[in-house]
């Protein structure tokens, strides 16, 4: 479809049309790049790489945020070039490839929407068909108005405007997947809420400090935490306390994989002392 678009483009010289048919270019990009990181993230986790690779789902979402920002320049450029110099358009032509490219685009988003939500490499996927059926569903509209107005600048408006969309889109990736590549804390979770609910859930917890909350992939999220707890709780005691944790988080907060450290309540702090120091001879590569 992206080669039918170019094609009549051409013939027609519409902008959008052809506009339209670089989006699609940048979308089997971005839909090869989604695709590569999900067999790579389907391997097993190893010795070096203990997460496995569900990082490139991510790398490939910030990677496919970036393509569509640079797209957005170059339609942009485009539709100011015409907007001065505009040229005439075969409408016929700009509308039979624009709706043929909207049934084709339709299909593949109704493919993608199912499993959208749960994934952000997904999900960015998902965004690309979406962007280029409104675009397509512009170009089909453009080439009616075109026709019945006989305004030619109709076309690298149209081009503009949804250059624009892609735009608001693609900042919108590029900050979601950054945050995660930064291990930020999913937007749901907030440390203060968690360390609230654990401790109003569980009156043997004193204190809940050096918190840390990140999204490891989409829908992924670990968490550790120092845990102070009364001197006088026994092992099996402090055991069932760290299982019931565990599945507290996860229930509440959707944290899977969580660790607790726990403390005698008042004891010395000693984290953050600095980085470990590795002496010759030691196992360490």
């Amino acid at each position: 479809m992206m080669v039918v678009e170019l094609v009549g483009g051409l013939l027609a010289h519409s902008l959008a049309l052809v506009s339209d048919a670089g989006h699609m270019f940048t979308h089997c990009f971005a839909l090869g790049l989604s695709l590569s990181a999900i067999v790579l993230a389907s391997r097993p986790a190893s010795d070096r790489r203990s997460y496995g690779l569900y990082r490139m789902e991510i790398l490939a979402a910030f990677t496919n945020g970036l393509v569509l920002l640079g797209a957005t320049l170059y339609i942009l450029y485009e539709s100011v070039m015409r907007l001065v110099h505009p040229v005439a358009i075969a409408t016929a032509e700009m509308f039979w490839v624009a709706l043929a490219g909207l049934a084709v685009n339709l299909v593949t988003a109704g493919l993608l929407w199912g499993v959208s939500r749960e994934d952000l490499n997904i999900r960015s996927a998902f965004l690309h068909m979406i962007t280029d059926t409104l675009s397509s569903v512009a170009v089909v509209g453009g080439a009616l108005a075109i026709r019945w107005s006989g305004w030619r600048q109709i076309d690298p408006v149209l081009g503009a405007l949804i250059s624009v969309l892609i735009a608001v889109w693609s900042w919108r990736l590029l900050r979601d997947s950054a945050n995660v590549l930064l291990e930020s804390a999913p937007r749901h979770l907030q440390d203060t809420d968690l360390v609230a609910a654990c401790r109003a859930q569980f009156p043997a917890i004193r204190e809940m400090h050096d918190v840390h909350v990140w999204e490891i992939t989409s829908g992924m999220y670990a968490l550790t935490a120092h845990v102070a707890v009364d001197p006088a709780l026994t092992v099996g005691s402090l055991e069932d306390l760290r299982v019931r944790l565990e599945r507290h988080v996860a229930a509440e907060f959707r944290v899977g994989h969580a660790i607790f450290q726990f403390e005698a309540e008042g004891a010395t702090e000693g984290h953050h002392a600095g980085p470990a120091v590795f002496h010759p001879g030691s196992d360490r590569d």
